[in-house]
C-alpha cells in the first residue's frame, strides 16, 4: 500500500525529478508534488512523495530526515491528514457597530 510522506526544508530551486531520483533509492515513487504558491507561482520550498510500499516509506525516513540535498537538511516524515479549513476569512474583531459583544445600550441605529 501506498505511502505519503512529507518533504521539507527544500530549496527553491530543487525540481520534482532531483527529489524523485533521491527517493527511489529507497524504493519505488508512485508520486512527487512539490508545492507552488498559489498567488506566485512560486515554490514553498516543501513537498509530498507518496512511496509504493511501507518499506520504502520507512527506508527514505530513515535515509533522508536530515539528508541535505541542494545545501539544505531535508525534513522526512510520514504527512499528516489535511487539516480542514474554514472557507471564510476568520471571525476577529467585528467592529464598533456589532452589538454582539454584550453591554446594554440600544443596540444598532
Amino acid at each position: 500500500m501506498a505511502k505519503k510522506l512529507y518533504v521539507g526544508n527544500l530549496a527553491y530551486s530543487t525540481s520534482q525529478e532531483a527529489v524523485r531520483e533521491l527517493f527511489a533509492q529507497a524504493g519505488d515513487v508512485a508520486d512527487v508534488a512539490l508545492i507552488n504558491d498559489r498567488d506566485t507561482g512560486r515554490p514553498k520550498g516543501f513537498g509530498f512523495v507518496e512511496m509504493a510500499t511501507e518499506e520504502g516509506a520507512q527506508e527514505a525516513i530513515r535515509r533522508f530526515n536530515g539528508f541535505t540535498l541542494d545545501s539544505r537538511a531535508l525534513t522526512v516524515n510520514e504527512a499528516r491528514p489535511r487539516e480542514e479549513r474554514s472557507g471564510g476569512f476568520g471571525g476577529g474583531n467585528r467592529g464598533p457597530r456589532d452589538n454582539r459583544n454584550g453591554g446594554g445600550g440600544r443596540g444598532r441605529f
